[in-house]
C-alpha cells in the first residue's frame, strides 16, 4: 500500500509540473517551462522506479511466520536417481529429476529494518532453485550434477538491486539467501517452510523419518 501512495503522489505531482511546463511555454517563459519540465519529468520516473520495485515485489511471496513454502515427494529412478514431486501451496504440481543422495532448495529472503519495517513492509521470499547433491566431496566433484530453476529470474529484481545497491538502501537487508537439505530416498515426503530465520524441511511420513534416522 505504501508503495502505491508513493506512485499515486510522484505521479500526480510530476503531472501537474508537466501542465505548468505546457503553461509556461505558451506564454514563452522557456526557463520556467524547462525547470517545471525537467522536475515533472524526475517525480514521473520515480513514479516507474516504485512501479517497477513492487512488480518484482509480487514474485515474492510475504512472510510473517512460520509457514509452509512446498511439499517434496520423491520417488526412486535409478541407483543415486530420483524424481521430485513439488507441490506448492497456490501453485500447481512440478517435478525434476535429481541426482545425488540428497535435495536442496535455495531461497531469497528480502528482510527490511528501519523506517520500512515501522512502514509495515512485511519479510518476503522467492524459492529460487532445487538440485541434488552428493553426500562425498569426490561425487560431488565429478559425478553427473542436477539444478533446476523454480524462479526464472527478472531484469529488474528487488532483492538484486538491494544487493548491489545496500549502501544507498540502509533499511532494506537483502543479504539473507537461505538453503536446506535432507536426504533422497523411495517415496519420502517433505516439508519445507521459510521462517524468519530461513528454511527449515521436516520428514512428513515415515520414509522420510528412516531416511533421517539412517543419514544421521
Amino acid at each position: 500500500m505504501l508503495l502505491y501512495g508513493i506512485i499515486g503522489v510522484c505521479g500526480l505531482i510530476g503531472l501537474l509540473f508537466l501542465i505548468r511546463a505546457v503553461r509556461g511555454f505558451r506564454q514563452w517563459r522557456l526557463i520556467d517551462g524547462g525547470v517545471h519540465t525537467l522536475l515533472g519529468l524526475c517525480f514521473l520516473l520515480a513514479a516507474a522506479a516504485a512501479w517497477l520495485l513492487g512488480f518484482s515485489l509480487l514474485t515474492y511471496e510475504r512472510l510473517t511466520r512460520e509457514q509452509p513454502a512446498a511439499e517434496i515427494m520423491l520417488s526412486r529412478l535409478g541407483e543415486r536417481y530420483y524424481r521430485a514431486t513439488l507441490t506448492y501451496p497456490s501453485t500447481p504440481t512440478h517435478s525434476f529429476e535429481l541426482r545425488g543422495d540428497e535435495w536442496q532448495i535455495d531461497a531469497r529472503v528480502l528482510k527490511w529494518r528501519g523506517l520500512a519495517s515501522i512502514a509495515g513492509f512485511d519479510t518476503v521470499y522467492r524459492l529460487e532453485r532445487i538440485g541434488g547433491r552428493y553426500r562425498d566431496i569426490d561425487s560431488e566433484r565429478r559425478a553427473a550434477r542436477t539444478v533446476h530453476v523454480l524462479n526464472e529470474p527478472t531484469r529488474f529484481d528487488a532483492w538484486e538491486l538491494a544487493r548491489r545497491y545496500r549502501e544507498y538502501v540502509p533499511w532494506v537487508d537483502a543479504l539473507s539467501g537461505s538453503a536446506t537439505f535432507l536426504p533422497m530416498a523411495d517415496g519420502a515426503l517433505y516439508r519445507v517452510s521459510v521462517s524468519q530465520s530461513g528454511l527449515v524441511a521436516r520428514p512428513l511420513n515415515q520414509a522420510g523419518r528412516e531416511a533421517i534416522a539412517g543419514w544421521r
